[in-house]
């Protein structure tokens, strides 16, 4: 299913505002990184059911400026990237007129199958007229938007497989029923689960750019505050979104100017030998944990109105770039985070 706006200013009654959620700081700010720069990678949010993740990911459609899309394109191809079109709007010339679409956030189901995901043989019109025709799948759909898998760490492994290739390579390749079909397929996947109910393979778990935690509020003052906003919500949700939309607009247009920006954002020497050294006393694998950082760093940089990343940016941003990179270490009981923090502190970076 994909969550879209019903007017111009982006508000729509079927999702919960997102400048209305309670706490879960790092959950929110993580969605709007990715919104910023969504060459930071997917999202991963583990915690307690309950705490708003699903709430978060689809209140993020509120957020996003709207995109331009080449035509009646199927595959939201972008008229300013010639050489990244579909074969279709290939076909139809070199001059496309855009419209104005709003970003999709499209939801991956764990019943799914791989036809459906993927793209398969037009049944209808193979019956009926007798052509083979292709109809696009989620994947299809999500380009240049963001895919999420609620129970991500539950996903089938034929699935898991699909999403690593395509993650991969950006392309969504589908050769069945005498049909050959390419076309571009990227996304911010935004997955969410409990971590109590099975771990996530390693290697979709690399994949994801950052990972963030979140847990129940403790404090009694949050907890109402959560139930009395949920249950206006429930009782008169567009009463309710009407009084949120000023301070979601107030997001919108900060994630606009951040996308604007981002693209001057200096990187020193001294943040990436930030971002290194930091790695390499964690013992994070490769070298995708270094890039996540710059990223993200980059994204909260453009975010916050700065011109320069600062070693201040790296560390803000370390544990929700680097938690799901580490190596488990027998002779550490401390969590991913805290082995974090006590690695920022010892190089001084706290």
């Amino acid at each position: 299913m994909t969550y879209s706006f019903v007017n111009q200013s982006g508000l729509s009654p079927a999702s919960y505002p997102f400048s209305a959620i309670v706490g879960q700081r790092e959950m929110k700010r993580a969605l709007m990184l990715a919104a910023v720069d969504p060459t930071i990678g997917g999202i991963l949010v583990f915690g307690d059911r309950g705490t708003g993740k699903s709430t978060a990911v689809r209140g993020l459609a509120r957020l996003l400026p709207p995109m331009m899309v080449a035509g009646d394109c199927r595959y939201n191809c972008d008229p300013a990237e010639p050489a990244k079109l579909c074969s279709a709007c290939r076909a139809e010339g070199p001059v496309r007129r855009g419209r104005k679409v709003p970003v999709p956030v499209v939801d991956l189901p764990l019943s799914a199958t791989e036809d459906r995901v993927a793209g398969a043989l037009d049944l209808e019109k193979a019956l009926a007229r007798g052509e083979k025709a292709f109809e696009p799948g989620l994947l299809a759909a999500a380009h240049r938007g963001f895919l999420y898998i609620d129970e991500v760490n539950l996903l089938e492994d034929h699935l898991v497989d699909l999403l690593l290739d395509v993650a991969a390579s950006g392309v969504n390749l589908v050769e069945r029923d005498g049909l050959s079909v390419r076309h571009p397929a990227r996304f911010v996947l935004v997955g969410s689960g409990n971590p109590e109910e099975g771990e996530l393979r390693p290697q979709l778990l690399d994949r994801f750019g950052l990972s963030v935690e979140v847990t129940s509020p403790k404090e009694i003052a949050e907890r109402i505050e959560v139930i009395r906003r949920r249950d206006r919500f429930d009782r008169d949700p567009d009463g309710f979104s009407r009084d949120w939309e000023k301070e979601d607009a107030k997001l919108r247009a900060r994630i606009a100017a951040a996308r604007r920006r981002i693209g001057a954002i200096e990187t020193p020497d001294s943040a990436l030998e930030c971002a290194t050294r930091l790695c390499l006393a964690l013992g994070v694998d490769g070298l995708r944990g270094e890039l996540s950082l710059l990223r993200a760093a980059r994204a909260a940089a453009a975010l916050d109105g700065a011109r320069t990343i600062t070693e201040a940016t790296v560390a803000q941003v370390a544990p929700s770039a680097l938690r799901h990179r580490l190596r488990r270490d027998p002779l550490d009981e401390a969590g991913s985070t805290v082995r974090i923090e006590r690695a920022l502190a010892e190089l001084g970076l706290q």
